[in-house]
């Protein structure tokens, strides 16, 4: 069974074009170097996964997972050393989308800044597309 990672909000961007990219994923650097720290204590763990889930206000949800393996339908992105599975279900939900990591003095979490989404709820947990 998967662990969790930790917390995922996310963000819609307006007026951004989507970019074509080799990758349906871009990690900012601290964002890689979050992961990096994360995995450092799981050696048994390759990488991190992405899902969707159905839940909260708005409709969907990103899950964020340790991962031992790719999985036969998932999308794999490696950026500056890092593994990051995407799940099927989520693959169109996150083209052009960038994952972020934040700290502030009250929290500490990943942020997806994704250019897709049309709304989000009030705590920016769930999101629709």
């Amino acid at each position: 069974m998967a662990s969790s990672v930790v917390r995922a909000t996310v963000r819609a961007v307006s007026k951004r074009k989507i970019q074509a990219t080799r990758a349906a994923l871009t990690l900012t650097p601290s964002a890689v170097q979050k992961i990096k720290q994360l995995l450092k204590d799981k050696p048994e763990h390759v990488g991190v996964k992405v899902g969707v889930r159905t839940r909260g206000c708005n409709g969907l949800s990103y899950t964020l997972e340790y991962s031992k393996s790719k999985g036969d339908s998932d999308e794999e992105v490696v950026q500056d050393g890092v593994r990051v599975f995407i799940e099927k279900k989520a693959q169109l939900t996150l083209l052009g989308t960038e994952m972020d990591y934040v700290e502030d003095k009250l929290s500490s979490e990943f942020v997806f800044n994704n250019p897709n989404i049309k709304g989000t709820c009030g705590c920016g947990e769930s999101f629709n597309i």
